[in-house]
């Protein structure tokens, strides 16, 4: 199952195209395992929440189950080792939402989840206009998934929560510096600006990214694929280089997203 939405990021020049609006759409309601895309929308519950994103929480590996009782997470499955290193000690809020994104880590988001709650979440979903998506466990939360729990997003939701990032400059400049420069980047001319966050599990393979041109404006692209090319591996995924390839075919078009110019 393979969904992408492409969208301007600012009003469209052409007469047919309202403001924003997707110019492209693949399977855009599809429901797709969120993977970790959804720490996208943890961080912005957490910079909304007005907490002291500089006051030291504990660092644990135990959390409460959106079921009731206790999972944690597995460190051979966190593409992070910094947090695990403060296993036991505190960390800054601040460091663990920058680990979250940057490095993925499933041990920091927890810690994040932990301290803003799911209902913040959901309201993050809501402000951004989401129609299909919700996050109602943390990562790995096994006793929740068995019971029917799910994290899931559409490609068009993605987009849209990207865009309610707006006026959230620092939120969209953390996004920037996510150092798995594979799917949706790989895709890019090097040293192509983008802020966006990837997600991947055996099965699934995701991406949402706002990307800078340097000769038209920025632009808004969400692809997710569930299927078997998606290995789980973090960069050496074949299901990546999917994602790559329709990366660059959207970059090869990019003057067109937003319609043509004055007697175009």
């Amino acid at each position: 199952m393979l969904s992408v939405v492409v969208a301007p990021w600012g009003p469209s020049s052409h007469p047919r195209l309202r403001g924003g609006e997707p110019v492209f759409v693949r399977g855009p309601d599809a429901l797709h395992d969120a993977a970790s895309t959804m720490k996208v929308a943890v961080l912005a519950a957490l910079y909304r929440s007005g907490t002291d994103l500089d006051a030291e929480v504990p660092v644990v590996n135990r959390f409460v189950s959106a079921v009731g009782g206790e999972y944690g997470n597995d460190r051979a499955w966190d593409s992070d080792p910094q947090p695990w290193a403060l296993l036991g000690g505190v960390a800054p809020l601040r460091v663990l939402a920058e680990r979250m994104i940057t490095h993925s880590s499933n041990l920091a988001t927890n810690l994040c989840l932990a301290q803003v709650g799911h209902g913040a979440v959901a309201e993050v979903w809501r402000r951004a206009g989401a129609t299909h998506s919700a996050t109602p466990r943390g990562i790995e939360d096994y006793p929740a998934r068995d019971r029917g729990v799910h994290n899931r997003v559409s490609a068009l939701d993605l987009v849209r929560l990207l865009r309610s990032l707006a006026g959230e400059p620092e939120l969209l400049a953390l996004l920037e510096r996510n150092v798995f420069r594979v799917d949706l980047a790989a895709g890019l001319p090097p040293g192509t600006r983008i802020a966006f966050k990837n997600g991947w599990i055996p099965g699934a393979r995701h991406s949402v990214g706002l990307v800078y041109p340097g000769d038209c404006p920025p632009y808004l692209i969400a692809v997710c694929y569930t299927g078997p090319l998606a290995s789980g591996e973090d960069e050496a995924d074949p299901a990546a280089r999917l994602l790559a390839r329709i990366s660059a075919a959207v970059w090869a078009r990019r003057a067109e997203l937003h319609g043509p110019g004055p007697g175009g």
